[in-house]
């Protein structure tokens, strides 16, 4: 026993114990979900957007009311995926292409008509405009030159 000892360089103690110990089989986890299940259930039946992190946290908060020690969130995802209840991975991905890099508006060059020279609104209809009652026009506004038309509609016409 001396001479295996030095070998592995450990303690004859422990060689000893190992050897004379009866080894102990591991057994497979044996805690038992039925009284978290019916608890889960009724959660997630009353809120079926929320996963399993939000879950474990309003299984905890009724479980400390009641005075039961609390769960963890693994132990929470397993019964949920053992009976069907999880809801489906967000990858953060999109299928398709979203975007076709048309912007749609109600007629053209309604988006970009009001950039000094009148005010409109998206309907294009500058009485419901946001500011005063009279519109802004090239003359009134600093900077812009005096022969631009009065209004929206004298730049269409010219």
């Amino acid at each position: 026993m001396k001479a295996i000892a030095d070998t592995l360089e450990v303690a004859r103690s422990n060689l000893y114990d190992k050897v004379r110990r009866a080894a102990k089989p591991r057994g497979s986890y044996c805690k038992s979900d039925e009284d978290l299940l019916p608890l889960v259930r009724r959660l997630v039946h009353e809120r079926p957007t929320y996963g399993y992190r939000r879950i474990t946290a309003l299984a905890n908060r009724e479980l400390t009311r009641s005075g039961e020690p609390a769960v963890n969130h693994k132990r929470v995802f397993r019964v949920m995926k053992q009976n069907g209840m999880l809801l489906t991975r967000h990858t953060g991905r999109r299928s398709g292409r979203v975007h076709d890099g048309k912007v749609v508006v109600m007629r053209s060059n309604l988006r970009w008509c009001s950039d000094g020279f009148e005010i409109t609104c998206w309907n294009g209809d500058p009485s419901a405009s946001h500011s005063s009652s009279m519109p802004m026009t090239a003359r009134s506004s600093p900077g812009m030159p005096s022969w631009a038309p009065a209004s929206a509609a004298a730049w269409s016409a010219t």
